[in-house]
């Protein structure tokens, strides 16, 4: 773990927890802060089609919601900034009005062909379309179906990448068209031979 995301994360009680299950000698937080992102962070956020965002109600009750879209629709601003536009759902305003006590949040980024999680912790900002209307052009997604109702910011506070461990892959609908191509590209080379052969099987049989 980070050595950014590991001070965020460890209060006291997780810190107690940790004695008390010997997890008092865990490894030492790896080297930098993790509080900007890299061309890694970017390029793996740019390939991402959903995610999990997490807020905490004014009760103190946890909300997980799945964020979806196209590829990218989550853009990196800057080293310190996401931003996407929030889209209509099922208008329950759970996230939206969560953060309007307690702006913090966290995000899961999966990509479970390759086994990979990026981990995000974030204050999340809600501005409306009208406020930064270049903002605003530059998340809307030209051609997509679902309407943008805001625009959401998120202001980086920590990040941190998980382990494979018990990260079962599964593949999209692409990622398998691609993985299968050549495969499909065989089988219609074997099924037209197939046919040729059969043809000339007809043919022979027809001379004799």
């Amino acid at each position: 773990m980070t050595r950014r995301y590991l001070d965020i994360a460890s209060t006291p009680g997780v810190i107690a927890a940790r004695e008390a299950n010997g997890g008092i000698r865990m490894r030492a937080a790896r080297s930098g802060e993790a509080d900007r992102f890299t061309p890694a962070e970017v390029q793996f956020i740019a390939e991402r089609d959903s995610f999990y965002l997490a807020t905490v109600s004014s009760s103190g009750w946890p909300y997980i919601q799945h964020r979806g879209g196209p590829k990218g629709f989550l853009k990196v601003l800057d080293d310190k900034t996401l931003a996407f536009a929030d889209f209509r759902g099922n208008r329950q305003y759970l996230s939206i009005g969560n953060v309007t006590t307690d702006d913090k949040t966290a995000l899961f980024l999966m990509d479970y062909a390759n086994r990979l999680r990026l981990k995000i912790l974030a204050h999340l900002e809600v501005r409306d379309l009208s406020d930064d209307p270049a903002l605003a052009e530059k998340l809307v997604l030209p051609g997509y179906k679902a309407m943008a109702e805001r625009t959401v910011l998120l202001h980086l506070e920590a990040y941190d990448w998980n382990c494979p461990q018990h990260i079962t892959q599964r593949f999209t609908e692409e990622e398998l068209s691609h993985a299968l191509a050549p495969i499909r590209q065989r089988q219609e080379a074997l099924e037209s031979e197939n046919r040729r052969l059969r043809e000339r099987l007809a043919a022979c049989e027809k001379r004799a």
